[in-house]
């Protein structure tokens, strides 16, 4: 398997075979991001692959992707809020400028951040921070990875 998944996260996730897989939603798949800088950054994939824009799919189901989109951010929230006091909030995006599938981003921000980006996109940090090893998913996020997890089961915030 290597790392094939990542040229075809959508698929992969779909055969079982994407390691950043926390759960299986409604609309797509819940997966924890390839880069860690901002703990408990998360990814909701659409579970199409076709589908590039929340415009391409049926009312029903762009709903219910933007549910899960919900669902997975107040998971990250609280399981930031659990892990760091310095939690400040979720900013939510669905962007799709890069990669040609449907997608959202859920990025925890939190007060530790840098004092000119604490306020501003994420996209703003250093290119640096995609790359640099330091920031990589790996073992050493398996306690965060269960917070999002026990989160997204818990039917707390189901209501």
């Amino acid at each position: 398997m290597g790392e094939m998944w990542r040229t075809d996260r959508i698929g992969s996730a779909l055969r079982g075979e994407n390691p950043t897989v926390l759960r299986r939603l409604t609309a797509g798949f819940a997966v924890i991001g390839d880069v860690q800088f901002l703990p408990g950054y998360s990814v909701l994939l659409a579970d199409d692959p076709a589908v590039e824009r929340l415009s391409d799919l049926p009312r029903d189901r762009r709903l219910a992707f933007l549910s899960d989109m919900d669902h997975l951010g107040e998971a990250v929230e609280r399981a930031s809020r659990r892990l760091d006091a310095a939690f400040r909030r979720v900013n939510l995006e669905i962007l799709g400028n890069t990669d040609g599938f449907l997608h959202a981003h859920v990025w925890p921000r939190f007060e530790w951040e840098p004092m000119d980006l604490v306020g501003r996109p994420v996209w703003l940090y250093p290119r640096d921070n995609w790359t640099d090893e330091r920031f990589a998913l790996g073992p050493q996020h398996a306690p965060l990875r269960k917070a999002i997890e026990d989160e997204l089961d818990c039917d707390c915030h189901r209501q």
